[in-house]
């Protein structure tokens, strides 16, 4: 077997770092080298993450100085930054800064926010504070795998857990001209969406066997779901989303509904996302509506769709942690390092959870 890909995950202490843990400790290629936090240097990395104290044993978490030196030191290595957005950026930048100046070429997976629009104004406009590197936005190409062959960039912008979910639910249909391009979206997601410091939606008394939607119509992601949808289809649609919190820890539903641009039935709906997704080892087209329990803890989408000959309604199931995040992640990081894509990623759902 070729040599080991050295592997670094940034913002190690969160939900996402803990999932990128978890699949890089089956990556048969990709082996972790160093996992970053400045808040925690030093501290056990089974500290914050219990459940992975079997592989990881006396591993630490290490300081931004120990992961800028290791990516100095090796000409080639994965990077993936769970970091949050407005930090992200500026880690990156200069860690990249540092490779460049020592010769290296680190590959990177931002599943931040930070590189998801094409202009710093954009991503002001939305997170309502100055981009931290502006200058690095052309090297990041944002795009679920499934829906772009050739990738141009050397880094890669993750779109996000909704995103992913309602991108590969709406872009084969849009990008035929089968939808007028007004799109309604309803989600659901598990409390890990949210992140790992409790709030008011993520406390379990709170959301415990309830549903409730939140930034209904004005949720920051509807415009880099925008985004990404025109630049995988060509076609420039809104997206009315409201999402829901919902009373579970993992994964997403989403329904997208739409008005046809021409009279086309539910056999013929299923087709062309069979059609649009036939080389695709990770997104299912399935008869039935999708189901978050099929899908959780795994890199798989599951769509469903119906038509009514003038509405279509098209549903996708996806594992917020995975493929909404650290497995669309490694999953580009895969094809960025010239491996096969399902690389670390094939196996299925544990069912039950």
């Amino acid at each position: 077997m070729s040599e080991p890909i050295p592997a670094v995950v940034l913002g190690g202490t969160g939900y996402v770092a803990g999932e990128l843990l978890r699949l890089l400790a089956g990556h048969p290629r990709l082996q972790v080298r160093a996992v970053m936090s400045d808040s925690q240097p030093g501290e056990a990395l089974a500290g914050a993450f219990p459940h992975l104290a079997s592989v990881y044993g006396d591993a630490c978490f290490q300081s931004q100085e120990a992961v800028r030196a290791l990516l100095t030191r090796e000409p080639r290595c994965a990077v993936f930054s769970a970091a949050p957005h407005g930090v992200s950026a500026q880690l990156i930048d200069t860690l990249l800064g540092a490779a460049a100046q020592a010769g290296t070429a680190p590959r990177v997976v931002d599943i931040s926010a930070d590189f998801r629009f094409r202009s710093a104004e954009d991503y002001e406009r939305v997170y309502r504070h100055p981009h931290g590197a502006p200058g690095r936005l052309a090297e990041f190409t944002c795009a679920v795998p499934e829906h772009l062959t050739d990738l141009t960039t050397a880094h890669v912008a993750h779109p996000g857990c909704f995103a992913t979910a309602v991108l590969l639910a709406s872009v084969p249909l849009l990008g035929r001209g089968l939808l007028e391009p007004q799109l309604f979206v309803a989600g659901v997601t598990g409390s890990t969406g949210s992140g790992r410091k409790p709030t008011s939606g993520t406390h379990h008394p709170l959301r415990h066997s309830d549903l409730y939607a939140y930034s209904a119509l004005a949720h920051r992601h509807a415009p880099e779901i925008a985004a990404c949808a025109r630049a995988a289809s060509g076609v420039a649609a809104e997206f009315a989303f409201v999402p829901h919190s919902g009373p579970f820890a993992r994964g997403i539903h989403v329904t997208v509904q739409a008005r046809l641009r021409r009279p086309l039935e539910t056999a013929e709906l299923l087709g062309v996302l069979r059609e649009s997704y036939a080389g695709s080892r990770f997104v299912r087209v399935l008869d039935s509506p999708p189901r978050i329990k099929d899908v959780t803890a795994s890199n798989y989408a599951h769509l469903g769709a119906v038509s009514d000959g003038r509405t279509v309604a098209v549903m996708c199931a996806i594992d917020n942690l995975t493929k909404g995040a650290a497995g669309g992640a490694v999953q580009w990081m895969n094809r960025m390092f010239g491996l096969p894509e399902s690389e670390g990623l094939a196996a299925p759902a544990p069912g039950w959870t």
